[in-house]
């Protein structure tokens, strides 16, 4: 359950409903497999696993859930294998050539064929509110997956006014003055990983990995004009992380001391160590984006 990465997003007015209102709201969109000829389906599970039935989880002020995706796989070659057998067959069977529109007709039946014995992939992407911050953090890196949890919120709720987290300063101009003195801000240190780019140049860039970021190329790259895209960065020893200029985190790691906090109650059960695992995550990014609008100049306000 410790999230990976993450989407930052905040609300643009508070949100009011209480854990178990939405809980009744995420019910009437409770997760169902897909059936025999469905390509994919989306819903709502329990974040506390498939033994337990309430479809949200709160601690404090954070309010957790989760959303389940099965999607059957027909990698695209097969399909247009299929297609053009049949294509081929039909043409010489028929001694005509077969148009646009038949064949669009076609694929649709190879697909419908297919389904029936296509795996499935599942995936599922926690997210929690904190409705004291006004943010919705989501356990993800992909913006096109952030964005399917968000409309499946819409969906069950009629609305969800939240828009991309966004700051005073621009955070890759900020970073990029880090790593040129080597002076990190709020308790953040700069660590062995970057992306720089070129601004001036689409696809001029360079990523670094487990390196001295203090090397003279690092150096020649922002004496030459490169900007910081993405910094690996240390917050306050607790955590370690690649921080976008875009406020995305990514490579998200909990530090032994952070961990070890969260097994101090001795839990008895899953649910009671989830309940754990919870309550110190959520304390600590709450102090981290704290932290990270802090050093760009605070959250930018935005309109109702």
């Amino acid at each position: 359950m410790w999230f990976k990465n993450i989407r930052l997003y905040q609300f643009t007015r508070p949100f009011e409903l209480s854990a178990d209102e939405l809980d009744k709201k995420l019910s009437e969109f409770v997760f169902q497999p897909c059936n025999t000829f469905e390509r994919s389906r989306f819903g709502w599970i329990s974040p506390l696993g498939k033994e337990e039935e309430a479809l949200t989880h709160s601690v404090g002020h954070a309010v957790m859930v989760c959303a389940r995706k099965d999607e059957k796989l027909l990698p695209a070659s097969v399909v247009n294998d299929a297609v053009n057998e049949k294509i081929e067959e039909l043409e010489a069977k028929q001694a005509r050539k077969v148009y646009r529109k038949e064949k669009l007709q076609i694929k649709d039946d190879v697909i419908a064929t297919l389904l029936p014995r296509a795996f499935s992939r599942t995936r599922k992407v926690y997210a929690y509110i904190d409705k004291r911050a006004g943010l919705l953090i989501i356990n993800t890196s992909s913006a096109s997956a952030a964005e399917e949890l968000i409309s499946g919120l819409r969906e069950c709720l009629g609305s969800l006014p939240v828009v991309p987290a966004d700051v005073q300063h621009a955070p890759g101009p900020v970073m990029t003055n880090w790593l040129q003195s080597q002076a990190a801000e709020g308790q953040f240190e700069i660590s062995e990983s970057c992306e720089l780019f070129n601004p001036a140049e689409d696809g001029n860039s360079i990523r670094c990995s487990g390196q001295d970021l203090t090397a003279d190329e690092i150096r020649v790259h922002l004496e030459a004009g490169k900007q910081v895209k993405k910094l690996g960065v240390v917050w306050n020893q607790s955590l370690s992380c690649v921080l976008a200029d875009d406020l995305t985190i990514r490579r998200l790691r909990f530090e032994d001391m952070v961990l070890d906090k969260a097994q101090e109650a001795d839990a008895e059960t899953a649910a009671q160590q989830f309940d754990q695992d919870f309550a110190v995550m959520s304390l600590t990014l709450s102090e981290l984006f704290n932290a990270v609008f802090a050093v760009f100049g605070g959250a930018r306000e935005q309109d109702v």
